[in-house]
């Protein structure tokens, strides 16, 4: 279970989170000093600020993590779900000049389904 959380994406996230972390210590850090060498009261603001920003980054982190540990892995695996595609419908009720344009629309894309190969393009 938590092998999913040591894969390189994972890992450089964690990696990224806990030095941005430790960058609002330092940027709060650095107002305070600002703040005590006659600045205002943004920086007293600021101060406080950066610290709560970086609680509420780990906080929204973990949150992400207990996602990932809840989340079945073979969700991610394709063939799961099934797409249904339904053509779509042509007005040709009430407005005859929208019946006329949804026709021609229909038309072109006949002709671009026509032009592409079994390959996609």
């Amino acid at each position: 279970m938590w092998t999913r959380l040591l894969t390189p994406k994972w890992v450089l996230l964690h990696l990224l989170v806990a030095a941005l972390f430790v960058a609002t210590f330092f940027l709060g850090a650095w107002q305070l000093g600002k703040a005590e060498n006659g600045g205002g009261a943004v920086n007293w603001s600021y101060a406080l600020q950066w610290p709560l920003y970086g609680f509420m980054g780990l906080w929204f982190y973990v949150r992400m993590v207990r996602e990932e540990l809840r989340r079945d892995p073979d969700e991610d695996e394709p063939g799961n779900a099934v797409v249904l595609y339904q053509r779509p419908r042509i007005d040709t009720t009430g407005d005859p000049e929208l019946a006329a344009y949804n026709a021609y629309l229909a038309e072109l894309n006949e002709r671009a389904l026509g032009q592409r190969g079994p390959g996609g393009r």
